[in-house]
């Protein structure tokens, strides 16, 4: 009988222990969430200087000046988030991708600007100090919902290749086996 007329063919490659993928996967949320937190924190500085310039050389009030820092610092971690943090992601559909950067954005700059109108409006706490203080605590509250709708929505992680079968497990599937003739020929190969 040839190779492989047994019937038995080798067992596929075993997959990877449940403990493996499971490190794997928090190894690279980890990873990630440095790299989105070196564009934030980077942002957040962005953020909060151009707020406070804003402050300083202007008669904005609050709210307005932390809008326009609010808006450069969107502008700034797009740029970072898109070639640093989430360069290896899908960017097949760039216009899709930016407009829900932008409505997530936006909705984050709300939430931001929100905590501080309500310090400043609604408690009266409009000290420089204050500001600053409730700006902070505004861009920590925002950041945690955009980094759940960055990598959920906007930044999708592309899908995982499928594996490649090995050729030799592929030619043992195919190797011919001996089959009998009935009018006393030699043995045919299939």
């Amino acid at each position: 009988m040839g190779q492989g007329s047994s019937g038995a063919h080798p067992a596929p490659p075993a997959a990877p222990a449940p403990r493996a993928t499971l490190r794997a996967r928090v190894d690279r949320l980890v990873r990630e969430v440095v790299k989105f937190g070196a564009v934030g924190g980077a942002g957040v500085l962005v953020n909060l200087l151009v707020f406070n310039f804003v402050r300083h050389v202007t008669d904005l009030q609050v709210v307005r000046a932390s809008i326009i820092a609010t808006v450069f610092a969107i502008v700034f971690n797009y740029l970072g988030f898109r070639y640093f943090t989430y360069r290896d992601r899908d960017k097949s559909g760039r216009t899709r991708e930016m407009s829900l950067f932008l409505l997530f954005s936006a909705v984050g700059l709300v939430i931001e600007n929100g905590v501080l109108y309500t310090a400043t409006y609604g408690f009266g706490w409009d000290s420089p100090l204050q500001s600053n203080i409730f700006k902070f605590l505004g861009i920590g509250i925002g950041t945690l919902f955009r980094f759940w709708s960055y990598r959920t929505w906007v930044f999708r992680t592309l899908p995982a290749p499928e594996p490649v079968t090995r050729a030799e497990t592929f030619l043992e599937h195919e190797q011919p086996t001996a089959v009998p003739a009935t009018d006393g020929t030699p043995a045919v190969h299939r």
